[in-house]
């Protein structure tokens, strides 16, 4: 195994689960504390901003797992490596069918045009955000191990 393809997976996946932390636990209980225009706009900001982004860090993220998996394949690494791949898949199969339909929608709220439940549909989004998170949480430790065992 390469350590830089560790190293370098290691780190992608392990900032994109902080940011994805963050987001759970910092920015979305702010927003939802603030008065209803300005939790929109947080929201709807954010949508638009980190739903640029993150397609990008979760394939990648999901390309250096199996990556680090095909190069050490016949070491033990490789089967921790792989679970993380699928772990991977699983949590961009979840934004895909789960996620980011709530995140199209919420991207475009305003004060003046919003749906009436939009609060519940920004809690079933955060209660949707716990599951994947704990699924690229698991996913991280598992490419930590892989890069610790070679």
């Amino acid at each position: 195994m390469s350590p830089v393809l560790a190293v370098l997976a290691t780190t992608v996946i392990g900032v994109m689960v902080g940011v994805e932390f963050s987001v759970a636990f910092v920015i979305n209980p702010i927003t939802l504390a603030v008065p209803a225009g300005a939790s929109m706009a947080a929201r709807a900001h954010g949508a638009r901003m980190l739903g640029r982004v993150m397609p990008f860090w979760y394939f990648g993220s999901l390309i250096l797992a199996a990556a680090l998996a095909a190069a050490s394949w016949g070491a033990p690494a490789a089967a921790l490596a792989l679970a993380a791949a699928a772990l991977l898949a699983l949590s961009v199969v979840l934004s895909i069918t789960l996620l980011v339909p709530v995140n199209n929608r919420s991207a475009g709220w305003t004060p003046d045009d919003h749906p009436d439940d939009w609060r519940e549909q920004t809690r079933r989004w955060d209660s949707f955000h716990y599951v994947r998170l704990a699924v690229i949480v698991a996913a991280f430790v598992l490419v930590a191990v892989a890069a610790t065992v070679g």
